[in-house]
């Protein structure tokens, strides 16, 4: 694993191991993440993502969230544009992550897509790796 802090506002991560995105969502933890059988516990987050196709930005949003996974859903429109690697950004408020807004630059590798009658198209990726950009905050 390799994670690197800058003082100021970046967080970067690459591997395998629990990261510090779990540690931003954990409060959001219910029941039904805890009964999950994923190798990474995942938890409940809906929060905004935007894909990266080309110079296109998509707009999605998440159903649930850990370290080295997310599912998020988008219409079925702009489904047909994703391929099997993926870059995005989530964008966490300060209500999940507990201080400041924050947004997380992920690359990623789509796993499944689960086309759903209302119109969306939910997707399954594995994070490959993330950088998190914080807003500003005093250094304890």
């Amino acid at each position: 694993m390799t994670l690197q802090v800058w003082q100021t506002s970046h967080v970067s991560y690459s591997g395998r191991s629990k990261g510090v995105l779990n540690e931003m969502v954990r409060m959001t933890d219910d029941s039904e993440s805890a009964r999950d059988r994923r190798k990474a516990e995942r938890f409940k987050v809906s929060a905004p993502l935007t894909v990266t196709v080309g110079d296109r930005k998509i707009p999605a949003y998440t159903r649930d969230l850990s370290d080295r996974g997310v599912f998020f859903c988008l219409s079925a429109d702009d489904s047909r544009q994703i391929s099997h690697d993926i870059d995005f950004i989530v964008d966490l408020p300060p209500e999940i992550t507990l201080s400041t807004c924050c947004r997380i630059q992920c690359r990623g590798r789509v796993l499944r897509m689960e086309e759903s009658p209302t119109g969306l198209t939910g997707v399954a990726a594995q994070i490959l790796d993330y950088s998190i950009f914080r807003d500003a905050m005093p250094i304890a």
